[in-house]
């Protein structure tokens, strides 16, 4: 086998790579052919991880406003990329084909492996609903179309990552007339194809999908005729039987969005419900800390919980799951803005 790097031995210049940032990756697979097939062959990440050398990294479909804008500007959504072990933040190249250059209004974003699945949300052209489907991988630094969601058009799904690190399931939301879904699918990353799924028991708009001990739960939403209210159930999806369990009426601990709602790498579901976090490890709920500002979306990496504000030049923060403390984070003016949907990776 040809040396990755002339006078070393391949394991120690394997070790060599698995240091490369993520954010250099594809740099480093354009230096010769045999780091090429190196990074890009399926067993590299995985290798990465099992040595530690893997990176978590926060990526969020922000809604950004200029700071200081010669005249009033709608904001612009974009996707900005943080990375906590060092603090650092990047802005992610968009897809060519987007409108203007820019990221489809309220999309949902989820990661698989190495990949960023962004899926749906408004033209920022026309503010027609879009079915679409965009690819980012961060090993090539490329992007690519997937094939577009099936069925109606539809806002404000819910949307999650399984534990096979290659489907994406969606659920619930509502077509172009407000009415809310019950309908569900996947999508195979990987063969970029959709399945159908059974359709869920209760219709659920604006609810949060979460893959959770095994499962996918659909959690709160409402229903067309109770527009705004959200409830307290959820339904969970059996990948094994293909099959929806008996719906859960009283599984959130009051009638809030669910869009804080988030699984720990801990095995817990974390929330912000009114002024507090409260986890959940089986079927009670608990406050553990207060919550230091209003939050808009939450995201989990590690052992730790990153929560942004719901304003539009928000504040962060990041509280330690095992200690429950809070660090606020400092965001740079021009990555502050509304976050809309968020997910982690390990690259």
């Amino acid at each position: 086998m040809e040396q990755l790097i002339p006078g070393l031995p391949n394991d120690v210049a394997r070790d060599c790579l698995f240091r490369v940032p993520y954010n250099y990756l594809s740099d480093a697979a354009y230096v010769c052919k045999v780091w090429n097939q190196e990074i890009e062959h399926p067993d590299f990440l995985r290798l990465r991880k099992a040595t530690g050398r893997s990176q978590a990294i926060v990526v969020m479909a922000q809604a950004r406003v200029n700071p200081n804008p010669g005249r009033p500007t709608m904001p612009e959504f974009k996707l900005s990329v943080f990375e906590p072990k060092t603090s650092s933040w990047e802005e992610l190249p968009l897809f060519p084909g987007f409108c203007k250059g820019l990221l489809p209004r309220f999309c949902q974003v989820v990661g698989v492996g190495s990949d960023l699945v962004v899926m749906g949300g408004l033209d920022p052209c026309t503010w027609e609903v879009s079915n679409s489907v965009f690819i980012f991988n961060f090993v090539s630094a490329t992007w690519r179309s997937g094939a577009d969601m099936p069925g109606v058009k539809r806002s404000f799904f819910g949307c999650a990552s399984g534990d096979d690190n290659r489907t994406v399931f969606v659920v619930g939301g509502h077509d172009n007339k407000k009415n809310a879904l019950r309908s569900a699918m996947a999508y195979d990353v990987a063969k970029n194809k959709w399945n159908v799924m059974a359709d869920m028991e209760k219709e659920h708009d604006e609810c949060k999908a979460i893959f959770y001990r095994g499962k996918l739960h659909v959690i709160g939403g409402y229903q067309t005729e109770r527009q705004g209210q959200f409830e307290r159930s959820a339904e969970t999806f059996d990948p094994v039987t293909s099959k929806w369990d008996k719906v859960k009426e009283d599984f959130l601990p009051a009638n809030v969005s669910p869009k804080s709602c988030v699984a720990g790498h801990d095995g817990k579901l974390y929330m912000s419900s009114e002024s507090h976090v409260v986890v959940c490890d089986g079927a009670t709920w608990q406050a553990v800390s207060e919550v230091p500002a209003d939050v808009g979306s939450a995201t989990t990496w590690q052992d730790k919980l990153l929560v942004t504000g719901s304003g539009e030049l928000q504040t962060a923060y990041i509280l330690d799951l095992y200690s429950y403390s809070w660090t606020k984070l400092e965001m740079p003016e021009e990555y502050r803005g509304h976050v809309y949907s968020s997910c982690n990776l390990d690259i």
